[in-house]
């Protein structure tokens, strides 16, 4: 029997994509080992679903909020959940699974959970912030757990060959959704400071930055816009550094071991962006600070002066992660797929 395996994974304006797009990666390796995937989708998760993976199973729900998805799945077939949905904690997470095996995705370690297994691929987690918050689950915890998607790691050994000489390009990617309009204000001080650098721009197709941006490509040949791009693991291959938000994408720069600034723009990116920094990783700025102009200025400008800095960031961001997550958490969990299946 081939497993079904249900996924609950939040998006929105505020939440962003990157637990729908981890939750993908999670998905397709998955489903290469029989899985048949399905996803819980409000019109946010949707339009998520439909740029990036147009024929997956969906089922539509009016929102994603506990009681609405409590309801509503418990009239879904299926033999494994995963959660990717900080808005949910143990109460839900065993309501909805009701027995069967259930993954949690989280970063937070900040409420009881209900899972069988436990994914948090923060640099810094220890089974020690968990305790008291799961019930036996098994712990999949630091970046190699990461899903990252296989492109990555397909072009990990030609990147980290070419990570040398002048920065020329710059990768800015703050998210799908483009929380408060920042894309803009990053490339606005990347085009102000570095005149003669190329800027490849990925952005959603709702972000607020899409329209004012798409006025500045059309007469300034040095910006390309990306809207909904699949082409994500290629376009940080051509960069030589990057700007990004503090989400699961980190980890797909990280395997490419490409120098990057990391803009913090909400406070549950805090602690696995200051954690990458610390272990030397990456450069970190305040996204929502008063003095994040001139803050962001200083990094960039050590980023591209200093090829030692260069240097040292790509060889510690590739030493944390090397992209093969996504098969280690669907080897954990396929056993209990396939013993759920065969009851």
């Amino acid at each position: 029997m081939t497993p079904r395996v249900l996924f609950i994974a939040n998006a929105g304006p505020q939440v962003g994509g990157g637990h729908v797009m981890r939750s993908l990666t999670l998905a397709a390796a998955l489903t290469e080992r029989g899985a048949r995937c399905e996803f819980m989708a409000d019109a946010h998760v949707e339009a998520i679903l439909a740029a990036y993976a147009p024929d997956l199973p969906r089922r539509a729900v009016a929102s994603m909020a506990p009681e609405i998805l409590s309801d509503l799945t418990s009239r879904q077939a299926f033999e494994a959940v995963v959660f990717d949905h900080y808005g949910l904690g143990r109460p839900e997470h065993q309501a909805i699974a009701d027995g069967r095996p259930a993954l949690v995705i989280d970063d937070l370690a900040d409420r009881a959970l209900g899972g069988t297994l436990v994914l948090d691929s923060g640099p810094d987690r220890t089974a020690t912030d968990y305790r008291g918050l799961t019930e036996g689950a098994r712990l999949l915890l630091g970046p190699n757990y990461a899903p990252v998607r296989p492109a990555f790691a397909a072009l990990r050994n030609a990147a980290l060959a070419r990570r040398q000489g002048s920065p020329r390009r710059v990768l800015v990617s703050m998210g799908l959704t483009d929380l408060d309009g920042i894309t803009s204000k990053v490339v606005e001080q990347l085009r102000r400071r570095y005149g003669e650098t190329e800027l490849d721009v990925v952005i959603g197709g709702s972000a607020p930055s899409r329209k004012g941006l798409t006025r500045i490509a059309a007469h300034d040949p040095r910006l390309t816009l990306h809207v909904d791009t699949p082409m994500m693991a290629e376009l940080a291959m051509a960069a030589d550094l990057a700007v990004g938000a503090a989400g699961s994408a980190m980890w797909e720069r990280c395997v490419l071991g490409l120098p990057s600034v990391v803009v913090t723009i909400a406070d549950n990116q805090v602690p696995a962006a200051a954690a990458l920094a610390k272990a030397g990783a990456v450069l970190t700025v305040d996204g929502r600070a008063e003095s994040f102009g001139p803050d962001f200025d200083r990094a960039m400008t050590r980023l591209f002066i200093d090829e030692e800095l260069r240097a040292s960031l790509a060889e510690r961001s590739a030493e944390l992660c090397d992209g093969q997550g996504a098969a280690r958490v669907a080897d954990a969990f396929w056993p209990l797929l396939v013993q759920a299946a065969t009851v």
